[in-house]
């Protein structure tokens, strides 16, 4: 058996990865993550200041960065992030849609505009900004894209934790990864989906800390999701490491799901 020694298969040198929603939580987990391995990083999100902040932290890393302000519900903003992406680094490899939001209401009482703020953001940015980055990746014949779904993607809650927008925006995504999966496996495009549990981030420590005790009752491992626990996952489907893996979902639970 010749071929690839493996620390060569995670090795990310030289690539170059769009994060979005990456300069906080597990975003900004991921793109650490990614940065250490040696890849590029674009982050981009609604708020410049903070993307900013973190490609800084994250150049300490010796990875290139770039910062941009993105919102995923705006066509126009996801073309300028990729065109200048492109221009700056000369190409795309490795796309993570991570910009999510939540709301918590219950399902008779949730107001429409916020139904359509969550599967605006979550599913139909997904779809947005694997499309514009799909026009690249399809003519160059490779690519990883990378989707976030949840747990909540996969089966429901109980009644205490009312949040159906979210959990439908997320079943979208993992139906979106396996189908877009289908669609470009014949340009060799990658795309997988990362279904984290609990981890406790701006968006979720509320939530956490109301229920924690509930929650830690149905984690077999007994504790939430750590500030790395995200990171191999990332890495795994970023690299060559997962060229034979596509139209997967990881799920990164402590046990929750199993």
């Amino acid at each position: 058996m010749g071929g690839m020694n493996t620390k060569k298969l995670f090795d990310l040198s030289g690539r170059v990865a769009i994060i979005t929603g990456g300069s906080i939580g597990l975003g900004r987990q991921m793109a650490e993550g990614l940065a250490e391995m040696g890849a590029n990083l674009v982050l981009c999100a609604r708020k410049k200041e903070r993307c900013e902040q973190a490609a800084e932290e994250l150049k300490q890393l010796g990875a290139k960065t770039s910062a941009l302000a993105c919102d995923v519900k705006n066509p126009d903003d996801i073309r300028s992030v990729v065109q200048e992406t492109v221009s700056q680094f000369g190409r795309i490899d490795i796309l993570i849609n991570n910009a999510g939001t939540s709301w918590g209401a219950p399902v008779e009482d949730m107001r429409l505009e916020h139904w359509n703020k969550v599967i605006e953001t979550n599913l139909t940015g997904t779809f947005l900004f694997s499309q514009a980055v799909g026009k690249l990746m399809v003519p160059q014949c490779r690519g990883k894209i990378i989707n976030i779904a949840s747990v909540a993607g996969i089966r429901g809650a109980p009644p205490e934790f009312q949040a159906i927008g979210y959990h439908a925006s997320k079943g979208g995504v993992i139906a979106f990864t396996k189908d877009l999966a289908c669609k470009w496996g014949m340009h060799n495009i990658q795309v997988n989906a990362i279904a984290p549990g609990w981890f406790p981030t701006r968006m979720s420590r509320v939530v956490i800390e109301q229920n924690k005790d509930a929650f830690l009752n149905k984690i077999p491992l007994r504790r939430f999701g750590n500030e790395h626990d995200l990171k191999g996952a990332a890495v795994f489907l970023s690299s060559d490491a997962s060229d034979y893996v596509t139209g997967h979902v990881l799920v990164v639970d402590g046990g929750q799901t199993a």
